[in-house]
């Protein structure tokens, strides 16, 4: 596969279940959040492109209606659920990785996280719209998931590759 940029971009500058609070309801909040655990060492450009795939999916009827249910949008347990009353994903069944990973989720570099913060709000200006081409997909250059096979490739930024639903 030939590795390309996206040009345009160039010129732009879960939790362990014990410890699992309710996700945010707030779309800022919620799309940092995304992008911090996903990108937060990639360029500004990378963090971009991973902010828009979620918007992307806000705009698509494939997907759920707001930033935060596509941020995580997951199978929940419903052991959990059921027997401690609490909305815990399923380890490995959802969206995005870091969500249903196991691992915490805590934000540990609030330097970095601040500066996604502003990156956020410039992103929801739209400011970015078409950037990435309607990428609704991603993944990290190291994995090949199946369902790759089966949606447009649109480029890579960093160590993501995206694409786009038809």
């Amino acid at each position: 596969m030939i590795k390309y940029i996206f040009p345009l971009l160039l010129l732009s500058s879960s939790a362990f279940a014990d410890d699992i609070t309710l996700p945010s309801t707030n779309s800022e909040v919620c799309l940092s959040n995304n992008i911090y655990h996903e990108a937060k060492s990639q360029s500004t450009a990378g963090q971009i492109a991973v902010g828009l795939v979620v918007i992307n999916r806000v705009r698509d009827a494939r997907f759920p209606n707001t930033i935060c249910e596509v941020v995580y949008q997951a199978q929940y347990s419903t052991w959990w659920k059921e027997t401690k009353g609490k909305d815990v994903p399923r380890k490995h069944k959802c969206q995005f990785s870091w969500f249903c990973d196991g691992k915490h989720d805590r934000v540990t570099d609030t330097q970095a996280y601040q500066k996604i913060r502003q990156l956020v709000k410039r992103l929801l200006t739209n400011r970015y719209d078409g950037l990435i081409e309607g990428a609704t997909h991603y993944h990290a250059d190291y994995v090949n998931p199946k369902w790759s096979k089966t949606k447009t490739l649109i480029g890579q930024v960093d160590d993501h590759i995206f694409y786009r639903w038809d």
